[in-house]
This record gives structure tokens, sequence and C-alpha cells, in this order.
């Protein structure tokens, strides 16, 4: 993995048979690594605002940008802000079937890197319900990115709006889905429970010298109480009294996929992310991995937070599932790893009657200072993160200067 090439700020001298580390300023370091906040501010504009508040408590102040992610929405903008990269473009198709232009980002070390909320994603659904929605169009990408002579693909998997099992991206790469009849079936939702049988002979031979990973927040199976549709089918349009029988059939589907890959993968960690998705990258042989701890690798992270005196993190909203896979959890554990103070600073942080997300931070932080509509704090976000990071910075100056 590539870190951040960030300039030395301590001068190292000699002294006997030790080091003493002798700092060349007083100014206050502070690595600023935030999430994007969803609907209102990019990661890299979130981190910019942060900086800008800070520097009105400290004008010298050394703020360094790390915009962060967990694998969903505002991966490759928070990529390519940290390590630059390669855009393209590919012509597939969105989750309603409709042709659309979708982007994905080739690393300098030559990962490609696919964002499926950038094909599938919520904001992007059209009056289709989740019962006509799926992934072929993931599929096509991860295809047009193997086109491009990739053999190392990360597909971040937050933020889909399907429910399809995956197997509108197996279709997307040349897999059949086949009824008792031989006939071809669409990889929609309701007609998953049909599927009799995959013909895997139209499969991209290439993805067998590739390797996958699957980038994600959650490890939620394929299947049953904590599977994809029971979790986070409602959330997609789930109707309650439709969770069972969607359930039921993406397991006929399952069964089915799992003989012709010769492989039970519905239980993995992580197969019931994107609404399946992640089963069937696992099905190609794809790897889960913490979205945010790929992004820290990549990033460099935990050298950058070496070398400040300050970290500073958010999100949009934060309350106890932040610290199941989320970026910020991410930041604030390399921080305290390395013994330095990390603050989270989010959007809103909502009631933490057990102290389990205070105790992983020092101090957590709302951007709402007065009442206000959700409409007017997606509006306002930057300058009440400016204000914010503003204050937060003067409160820790004068902890720094002692009475």
């Amino acid at each position: 993995m590539s870190g951040s090439k960030l300039k030395p700020v301590q001068a190292v001298t000699a002294v006997g048979c030790s080091l003493t580390i002798v700092s060349e300023d007083k100014r206050m370091r502070w690595l600023i690594a935030p999430d994007s906040f969803k609907g209102s501010l990019a990661a890299r504009e979130v981190a910019e605002a942060m900086a800008r508040g800070i520097r009105r408590a400290e004008p010298s102040a050394d703020c360094r940008l790390c915009p962060m992610a967990d694998g969903g929405e505002g991966t490759l903008d928070a990529l390519h802000a940290t390590l630059g990269g390669e855009w393209h473009r590919a012509s597939v198709h969105d989750a309603e079937g409709r042709p659309c232009e979708a982007e994905w980002l080739l690393l300098p070390h030559g990962v490609a890197v696919v964002e499926v909320a950038r094909v599938v994603g919520l904001p992007d659904v059209g009056p289709a319900s989740v019962h006509e929605r799926d992934t072929r169009g993931v599929g096509e990408l991860i295809r047009a990115c193997l086109d491009a002579g990739a053999r190392h693909i990360a597909v971040g998997l937050g933020g889909s709006s399907t429910n399809d099992g995956g197997a509108g991206c197996l279709v997307g790469l040349g897999v059949r889905l086949l009824d008792r009849e031989g006939q071809t079936l669409a990889p929609l939702p309701d007609q998953l429970g049909r599927v009799a049988a995959l013909d895997l002979s139209g499969l991209d031979a290439r993805l067998e010298v590739t390797k996958l990973e699957l980038w994600s927040d959650v490890d939620n199976p394929l299947l049953g109480p904590r599977g994809a549709t029971a979790v986070f089918g409602p959330q997609k349009g789930v109707a309650p009294d439709a969770v069972a029988r969607l359930d039921a059939a993406i397991a006929r589907f399952a069964a089915a996929a799992d003989h012709a890959f010769g492989q039970p993968c519905a239980e993995l960690p992580g197969s019931g992310a994107a609404g399946g998705l992640g089963y069937a990258l696992h099905l190609l042989g794809g790897r889960c991995h913490s979205g945010a701890t790929a992004l820290a690798e990549l990033s460099g992270l935990s050298d950058a937070i070496a070398q400040v005196d300050w970290v500073l993190t958010g999100e949009g909203c934060s309350d106890g599932q932040t610290l199941a896979g989320k970026a910020p959890a991410r930041v604030a554990e390399l921080a305290r790893a390395a013994g330095v103070p990390v603050s989270l600073l989010s959007g809103a942080v909502l009631p933490d009657a057990e102290g389990q997300l205070a105790a992983h931070f020092d101090g957590c932080f709302s951007l709402c200072s007065r009442p206000m509509t959700l409409e007017a704090a997606i509006q306002q976000a930057a300058p009440l993160l400016e204000q914010a990071a503003e204050q937060l910075a003067r409160l820790v100056l004068a902890g720094r200067r002692g009475p």
C-alpha cells in the first residue's frame, strides 16, 4: 500500500547515544480526516471547511487534509483527493436498466476502484420499486475495468438501492440465470424464486486471474434475520410483509448459485452488503475488507497521524453505529494507537447513553449550534463546520497554553 508523502515537521538532533526530538515551530499541527456529510458536502469539502475554522483560531495552524470514506458514497472522491489517480468512464446500466455513464478510478499503484453508489445508488433511483432494480451495471463496470487491463479491482459496496442478491452483477459479467425449462430469467428480485440453475459458460474468464476486494462497513450474511433483506431491505422500499417472501426467493437463487460455483458463500461476513452484492462477489473469489481500513492504509493515515498534535474527524450523523466500521471510528482507533488526541465533529451526534461513542474520542461535537431543520443544516453545513471547528480549536489551544 502506498503511504502519504508528508514533509517532516520535526528535526532530529543527536545527543550522545540518544535522539532528541526538537519541534521546528510551535504551530498546532492538525490532521483533518472526516467522511463526507452525505447529501451535503464531499469529504474533501468537509475537511476544507474544518481547516478554515481552525485557521480562524490560529492563522498559522498546520492543517493536513486526509478525506476519508468507508467504501460507500464518496469513496472515489476521497481516494482521488488523497492519492490522485486516473479517472475512467464507461457506459453501463443503472439500477432500473437505463443506460448511464459511470466513473471508476485507477489508483497510481494499479488498483481499479468501483463505487457501487455511482451505478445503483439510492439518490439516482426513479419510480421503479426495489423489486424492479438490479445490479447488472456493477458487473458491466467491473468488466470495463477488466477491458482496461485492471487485474486488481476493489468494489466499494455502500449506498446501493438494490436487493437482488448480486444476481444482476453476475449477469453483467456473463452468467445466465435459468428456470426449470432452461429459459433465461432476468436478474430481478421477483424472478429469483424461479432460478433453478446458473450457466457459467459465458462468465468472463479474466476474473480467474483478477484479485477482487470487497470494501464494506457491514458484516451481515446474505439471508435470515441479519441478512440483506431483513436488515437493509426496508430502507430500500421492501414492504414489511414482503421481507420473508423476498428472502426466500434469494435463498433459492443462492442455492443454485452455490451449486454452480461449487462453494457456499451465503453465510460469509459481508455477503449481505449492498443488497446481497457482497454474496455475488464472494462467489467470484472476492474477499471482504473494512472499507475504512482499506482507505486508511492506502492513504498512509497511520504515518500522517504520528506527525501531528491533534486529529479531527467527523461524518453527517454519529451514533453507536459509528463504531461498527465507519470511517471516524477507524481514524480514532489509529489516533489512540499513536497516542494522539482525536475529536469528532459531526453534523449531528445522537444520544449516547452508555458513553460508548464518547469513550473513543476526546470530545464529540455537533455543528448545529441552534435549532434548525435538516434542510437548513444541509444548506449551511460549510459555514457551520467552520464555526464549530474554530470553537473546538480555541478550546484545544487554551488547554495547551494552560492556566
